[in-house]
């Protein structure tokens, strides 16, 4: 591991000989365990060490990238946006009448690391974070517009690490849709991000994750939230195209009468890999959750779903629906799923499932039979199997926009 990991703290930034002492710690303890491999059950499916060993020879940390690409702003509609490079916070543009009840600003890297995880990669990241954004909505703002965040990963990251962490926090009664933008250049890099979420009493969190662009970076993300009385959080993952990407979902619905949705519909093409894995903690009575994972594999994708639901003992009349189904197109293609529920209540509603399966051959005989050539009889299929997905989403201008950037990735399978 020392030998993979070339780390220069002094290319972090200049930092106080008491913080570079504390990511030294950190990255200590991250050499001591190593990447997570397939003895930790949570990695079972997605062997990180095997997998980073294969492909790096040696991984060096933030240097002084280029920012040699001019961002094209989404014109599909109007939003405010949030600009980050190479993982790091650069700008932000507000609307007027937004600009006092949007607070967004710099996150200190290291301003909530003193504690020690037992996620090995939270542990990579307190040591070489390069900061990222803090969003806080103020009590009883309904957003007017949509924030998008314009990710973007500029050229000569090959063999590099990205470390960054966000926080957001609705306070009561509050509104957001956050549209989570990742484009780029296809350098073969690792990029490890940690979000914190914190939704107070009646605020509502529409979340959408988009990949515009195909990559060969291996990504990591950890989301972890927390959820308070009549809370909302809706997740869409809709990002195909990355060579390595895994997304955890820890959400603790702690108040009454909170919910949380998770919904991702992904094309997964040659060499990609995709991992969704959550866990949704119902902590307190009248709970709902709702989670529906939909992936179509072609030639040697694999894709995979861990998802867990457990209800305490006090959270009766608890709703909980999770499902995850795959349409594999090759036989080389793979899909694996561990669907768990832990149960301590005995009056709820609880019910989970896996399905896969190839595609229909009689359905396509039936299309080819109306004058369809046998590629677009396959991509209407695809379209429909997909389709549900997108009549989830809540607003019909992201709908359209989303199912144009996966009928552009779909017709790249």
């Amino acid at each position: 591991m020392d030998q993979l990991f070339n780390i220069d703290f002094k290319k972090i930034s200049s930092h106080s000989k008491k913080e570079v002492l504390e990511r030294k710690k950190f990255f200590e303890l991250f050499l001591k365990a190593g990447l997570p491999n397939k003895k930790d059950e949570n990695w079972k499916f997605s062997d990180l060490h095997t997998i980073i060993c294969q492909n790096f020879k040696q991984i060096q940390n933030y240097d002084d990238f280029k920012f040699d690409k001019k961002i094209e702003f989404i014109k599909d509609f109007d939003h405010n946006h949030i600009i980050i490079v190479n993982g790091v916070f650069k700008s932000f543009d507000l609307s007027f009448e937004e600009k006092d009840k949007v607070k967004i600003k710099n996150l200190n890297s290291l301003e909530s690391s003193s504690n020690l995880s037992s996620n090995n990669l939270h542990n990579l990241n307190k040591a070489l974070s390069i900061g990222g954004f803090n969003l806080e909505v103020e009590k009883d703002y309904k957003c007017k517009k949509p924030i998008i965040i314009y990710n973007y990963f500029a050229s000569n990251l090959d063999n590099k690490i990205i470390n960054n962490s966000n926080k957001i926090k609705l306070n009561q009664n509050s509104e957001l849709i956050l549209i989570e933008y990742n484009f780029g250049a296809k350098s073969k890099f690792f990029n490890n991000n940690f979000e914190k979420i914190n939704l107070n009493n009646g605020s509502s969190l529409k979340n959408f994750v988009i990949q515009k662009t195909k990559c060969n970076g291996y990504f990591y993300k950890n989301i972890s939230g927390t959820q308070d009385y009549n809370s909302s959080y809706q997740n869409f993952i809709l990002s195909s195209g990355l060579k390595f990407n895994k997304i955890e979902i820890n959400m603790d619905l702690e108040k009454e009468n909170s919910n949380c949705y998770i919904l991702s519909g992904l094309g997964l093409g040659n060499e990609e890999h995709q991992e969704i894995k959550t866990q949704i903690n119902h902590l307190a009575p009248n709970c709902k959750s709702y989670q529906k994972i939909k992936n179509v594999l072609a030639n040697d994708s694999n894709g995979v779903y861990q998802g867990k639901i457990f209800v305490k003992d006090i959270a009766q009349k608890t709703d909980a629906y999770q499902l995850s189904k795959a349409l594999i197109l090759d036989d080389l293609a793979e899909f694996n799923a561990k669907p768990e529920l832990e149960i301590y209540a005995d009056d709820v509603k609880c019910s989970h499932g896996s399905t896969s399966g190839s595609i229909d051959e009689d359905a396509i005989h039936y299309l080819m039979t109306r004058g369809i050539e046998l590629s677009n009889a396959k991509k209407l299929l695809i379209n429909g199997f997909l389709n549900e997905i997108f009549e989830n989403l809540p607003e019909q201008y992201i709908k359209t926009f989303s199912e144009k950037i996966i009928k552009e990735q779909i017709d790249g399978i």
